[in-house]
């Protein structure tokens, strides 16, 4: 009998295979059902694994093939691991699968909280900017998602992106945090920076964060509203994908100036300029197969227990956590 030790397969492997989407083999993956991880962005399945996924299959229904239409993006790679046996039969498995997508470290106490607080979830992250988050969560590639995004003409945050990115659907904002952004700077302040026009100096080297960032729109709508071009700012294009990396590129002297946020700051020793509140909510579709999950999340967002583990960290505003701010009929 041929081996199968060593062998693995991609999620479109696996899909071209089965005859399925991609979005069909995510949504197996996703309950349980096939037994993946992760090896850079890439999600793969071991060859065993999907045999014994096959097998378990055999005299069941048949696998559905509706869904032959194009591809979807590949999702946001999934910080989880590989189960050390094989997932048990749909029927008998006790846990539903849950995807948490954002930046922030508080998420990851939450995913925590929620499989401590319910054993019917097993929480797994996606650390991903607030726009791309959205974007998962239309694609059923998420489940609870982060996001702060600055509208420069209502000067408010995230609902006008949500009610955008999500028309026709049935969703729950619920707040999570207000934090200060500003500009991180080398110690001292030496350009004496003081605003977002400062960043049109010529003397001004600039790190950004990357497309789809909430800090990056935040920056995108401040230019904006000030009416600077991104191309005549000294180091637009250069970006980087976490606000420590940007503040660790400013407090090295490798640039004079990056947006972020103020906590991020004292870590490596850079100054910190105060420019704007920020605003981070949570969101969730609302469906009658995730009603159990949503009340998981919400019950746990208001518990003693989770508003003392926040309580610790330090430079966040959490005095209205787990208030709802906005819910589709």
């Amino acid at each position: 009998m041929k081996s199968n030790a060593g062998i693995s397969y991609t999620t479109e492997d696996i899909a071209e295979l089965l005859q399925v989407s991609k979005l069909t083999v995510y949504d197996l993956i996703k309950k349980g059902e096939i037994v993946a991880y992760r090896v850079g962005r890439q999600m793969r399945v071991d060859a065993d694994d999907f045999e014994a996924y096959k097998n378990r299959m055999k005299g069941g229904s048949p696998l559905p093939a509706e869904n032959r239409e194009t591809p979807i993006p590949e999702p946001a790679p999934l910080e989880t691991v590989k189960p050390a046996a094989s997932a048990p039969p749909p029927e008998t498995r006790p846990t539903q699968i849950v995807i948490i997508s954002g930046q922030d470290v508080t998420l990851d106490l939450l995913a925590n909280a929620i499989s401590s607080a319910s054993p019917n979830f097993r929480t797994l992250r996606s650390h991903t900017g607030s726009l791309a988050s959205l974007f998962a969560l239309v694609q059923g590639e998420a489940d609870l998602v982060s996001t702060h995004l600055f509208d420069g003409d209502t000067g408010s945050y995230n609902l006008p992106y949500i009610r955008r990115i999500l028309t026709g659907r049935e969703y729950t904002v619920v707040h999570l945090l207000s934090r200060t952004a500003g500009f991180y700077v080398q110690p001292g302040n030496p350009k004496q920076l003081t605003g977002w026009r400062d960043l049109n100096r010529n003397d001004i080297r600039f790190v950004n964060r990357e497309i789809g960032s909430g800090i990056r729109v935040l920056t995108d709508e401040r230019l904006r509203l000030e009416g600077i071009l991104p191309k005549t700012v000294h180091g637009y294009d250069n970006f980087e994908q976490t606000h420590l990396a940007v503040a660790s590129k400013v407090a090295s002297g490798e640039a004079d100036v990056g947006v972020g946020i103020e906590k991020t700051a004292q870590l490596v020793g850079a100054d910190f300029v105060p420019l704007a509140a920020e605003q981070v909510d949570l969101v969730m579709l609302k469906r009658p197969d995730n009603a159990a999950f949503r009340d998981t999340v919400l019950s746990t967002l208001q518990s003693a227990a989770f508003k003392k583990e926040l309580a610790a960290i330090q430079g966040y505003d959490f005095s209205r956590l787990g208030q709802i701010l906005y819910d589709t009929p």
